[in-house]
């Protein structure tokens, strides 16, 4: 992109500022402002007129799960099922890895957290070794994808690189950074970060497909033989990944996805609960349930609204490319927005001062003709890190791993 064009593409949406101090710049700085103007999507800046808008919710009802007693009875034939899939390379695994580990106190890739305690085991080290599991029981590698973003590309890379990738086979791992969506002012004009950077952060978590098929991955997976994908989050370190019990469930159940998912510690549990709304798969916040629907139990006493998410999501990439084509909803949300003021100086706000754009993985949910809730103990499969202290913490998550043998 030509300063010119760029200027073509800014003046219609009066955008004009991000080119104040194109002539400030040197050509390697101009040519990476120019790159991130022409990767821009102006039609988001529509949606600040509404500012934040909350969609409202359809009519809900409950959804049961394959039970872990269903499980068990069927688990021999789920697994051979899963297998056979797993050896014919039909399913692959997304890792969500685009974090920083801020909250924890680093400024590194939140995969490279030490999560051991006499030794080093680091947090990304420990998820590979979950998914070698399965790879030594099916005799065959299961492609990885990695979503970074444009803030830990490097380091994550370079950090599998010079652990070798904590004995992976480097030909079926494959990168790509999660696509960024411009922050912008109450009155929609783009911020700048800096002088030659536009304001921008990941997309959310429900862009990890689209930036996976902007990448060019969408035909290694077709030429690999992939047709249904794993994805998980990077914090949750006892996660099971391309679990061919769980594979073989969704595929037997004839499900165009599937959510591995625990029973609530309690009606008043701050998890995503998977349920139906509208008759269509949907995930409903702690927040947006009212106090009745928390607490419905049936006639056994168990909650109506029981299976709280975790971030371990099966789909079938065909119907995520009809999807992602239809364009998903586009969420718009206040935050406390970095950036330098009209003079060039640093402002760091200590309050809300405009927003941000993000697409999210429960809307592919609701997005999906089915899924099947699948679950699984809790105390085997759910220890996520997102606090330094307290409840799901390193902590915490470490009391779980020393549970399940894991050597710290």
């Amino acid at each position: 992109m030509t300063y010119e064009e760029a200027l073509r593409k800014l003046s219609p949406a009066g955008q004009e500022q991000l080119l104040q101090y194109y002539g400030e710049l040197t050509q390697e700085q101009r040519d990476r402002l120019l790159e991130q103007i022409a990767a821009l999507d102006l039609s988001l800046l529509e949606l600040v007129e509404d500012g934040v808008v909350e969609p409202s919710k359809g009519k809900l009802e409950p959804l049961g799960a394959v039970t872990l007693e269903q499980i068990r009875e069927k688990r021999e034939m789920f697994e051979e099922k899963g297998l056979e899939a797993l050896r014919a390379c039909k399913v692959g695994a997304v890792l969500l890895a685009g974090g920083q580990g801020t909250r924890l106190g680093s400024d590194k890739p939140k995969g490279m957290l030490n999560v051991g305690i006499h030794r080093e085991l680091y947090l990304f080290e420990q998820l590979i070794r979950n998914l070698m599991e399965v790879v030594h029981r099916a005799d065959a590698w299961v492609p990885l994808l990695v979503m970074t973003s444009q803030k830990n590309d490097r380091d994550t890379k370079d950090f599998f690189r010079e652990h070798d990738y904590f004995g992976y086979n480097p030909d079926y791992v494959f990168f790509f950074v999660q696509d960024m969506a411009p922050s912008v002012s109450y009155e929609g004009k783009i911020y700048m970060e800096d002088k030659d950077r536009v304001s921008a952060s990941p997309n959310g978590n429900g862009g990890w497909f689209s930036s996976l098929a902007g990448a060019g991955l969408l035909g290694k997976l077709k030429e690999l033989g992939v047709e249904w994908l794993n994805v998980f989050s990077v914090d949750n370190v006892l996660q099971k990944i391309a679990d061919p019990v769980f594979v073989g469930a969704v595929l037997d159940a004839g499900c165009v996805c599937g959510a591995k998912v625990v029973s609530k510690a309690g009606p008043d549990e701050k998890v995503g609960v998977l349920c139906l709304e509208d008759g269509k798969p949907s995930i409903v916040e702690y927040y947006e349930m009212t106090d009745e629907i928390r607490n419905s139990r049936g006639q056994d006493g168990r909650l109506l609204y029981n299976y709280g998410v975790i971030l371990n999501y099966l789909f079938d990439i065909t119907t995520l490319t009809r999807i992602m084509n239809e364009n998903m909803p586009v969420h718009i949300v206040e935050k406390k927005i970095p950036h330098i003021d009209s003079s060039g100086g640093p402002v760091k706000p200590e309050e809300p001062n405009g927003y941000k754009f993000e697409t999210l993985i429960l809307d592919m949910i609701h997005m999906m003709e089915n899924c099947l809730p699948f679950e699984v103990d809790r105390r085997k499969e759910f220890a996520p890190i997102k606090n330094r202290t307290g409840v799901d913490s390193l902590d915490s998550a470490r009391e779980l791993m020393r549970e399940n043998g894991i050597e710290l």
